[in-house]
């Protein structure tokens, strides 16, 4: 292998540049980068950053040293054979470049609805141009109460807006959380002095206004949508990879052919662990999943099959959360009562009691064990796991405490 080209600049795009040199790979190196800055992290952009704690979440990153070939504001535009076709700056043709390894980081793009002139959080200029409209007093609205609608409705509330969040589904979170944990969630906004308006159908959005299907209109200072994300394989249409929700690929990251591989936000793989395809969108995939992806590349034979994991800061609580709840047969334990206790968890078992998933506010211990336990395909005790007192870690079947 000589010539090796990753295709996106984010966190899983350095970790491929990386993975490849501390992996012994020697050949030329390209990375492709669509925005004009070098890699950065993306969760600040939605915490720190916003909240004006931080104004920049760059990785480190020297070109010089890993020997690569970096191409800032250099899009791709398709996937023709071994031949990735580019753009440049003002959409002008880029040269083409072509591998006998290719690694695909693309990532994801925000889920736009009807309208122009909303704001939407995806981008390091994203987070600033939105910091400087949350201004004391603003009337902020928020599409959308998952993981990015809370937290920047946190920063808001921090900053002096006023805020107001529209979700359509009955509970917040609830692409990834049943309604019977999701509306332990709810009160949080009106605690932070935020309004929360479920059940709320959005039909179209602008700079200042959201419209209702109802034909009811909310007017504000600033519109943010954050309903989630897609992943970004425009450029791969007619390239001959299997795209469904993402690019599909295997345990091993390929996608359908030996010299191509997939990672991050853009990659739908197969886990043996649940017997489902899975897509993370989340930071610690795109950190994790480069290693193994570089070593199949240069002729391993490794798997990538992790709990999926992800962490909120929202409301002065850190929600933390593994797994995939929504397996058949999983049944609720919990460990605290959200009603009464600030701190609290809850954990999804399969009919064997081993652990699903788990969700953890402000109970760190709860879900590390937790996580390890769900990792290693441990059975534990319900009985004991439904008692706080009672370590996570203990809890499993046969253990000795």
């Amino acid at each position: 292998m000589e010539r090796v080209v990753v295709v996106g600049a984010g966190l899983a795009g350095l970790r491929t540049v990386v993975g490849l040199r501390e992996q012994g790979y020697a050949g030329e190196l390209t990375l492709v980068g669509a925005e004009s800055r070098g890699p950065y992290d993306r969760p600040p952009l939605s915490k720190a950053i916003l909240s004006g704690k931080s104004d920049d979440s760059a990785l480190p990153f020297d070109p010089e040293k890993l020997r690569v070939d970096f191409r800032p504001g250099v899009r791709a535009t398709r996937l023709r054979g071994d031949v990735v076709e580019t753009a440049g700056p003002g959409e002008a043709s880029g040269p083409d470049l072509d591998f006998d390894g290719l690694v695909l980081a693309t990532g994801a793009e925000p889920v736009v609805l009807p309208g122009e002139g909303a704001r939407y959080l995806r981008t390091h200029d994203d987070a600033h141009a939105l910091r400087a409209a949350l201004r004391p007093g603003a009337a902020v609205v928020i599409v959308g109460a998952g993981w990015i609608g809370a937290e920047v409705a946190t920063a808001a509330r921090t900053l002096g807006c006023r805020v107001t969040v529209v979700e359509q589904a009955p509970t917040p979170v609830a692409h990834a959380l049943p309604p019977q944990v999701g509306r332990h969630l709810a009160p949080w906004y009106a605690e932070a002095g935020a309004d929360l308006l479920l059940d709320h159908r959005v039909a179209a959005v602008g700079p200042n206004a959201v419209e209702f299907a109802d034909g009811t209109t909310l007017r504000a200072d600033v519109v943010l949508v954050g309903v989630g994300v897609r992943p970004a394989t425009g450029w791969l249409a007619g390239s001959g990879l299997e795209l469904d929700r993402g690019v599909v690929v295997g345990a091993d990251l390929a996608a359908g052919r030996p010299d191509v591989y997939a990672v991050g936000d853009v990659a739908a793989r197969w886990s043996p662990r649940y017997g489902a395809r899975v897509r993370g969108e989340h930071w610690d995939d795109a950190l994790r999943a480069p290693a193994v992806a570089v070593a199949n590349l240069l002729g391993g034979a490794q798997a990538y099959d992790p709990v999926p994991y992800v962490w909120s800061e929202q409301f002065g609580r850190m929600v933390q959360y593994a797994g995939l709840p929504d397996l058949p047969g999983t049944r609720l334990v919990w460990r605290g009562d959200p009603a009464t206790d600030d701190r609290w968890s809850v954990f999804w078992l399969d009919q064997d009691a081993r652990v699903a998933a788990v969700l953890a506010v402000d109970q760190p211990r709860d879900f590390v064990a937790g996580r390890r336990i769900a990792e290693s395909g441990a059975a534990v005790d319900p009985a004991l796991l439904a008692d706080p007192a009672v370590s996570v870690k203990s809890c499993v079947a046969g253990s000795a405490g």
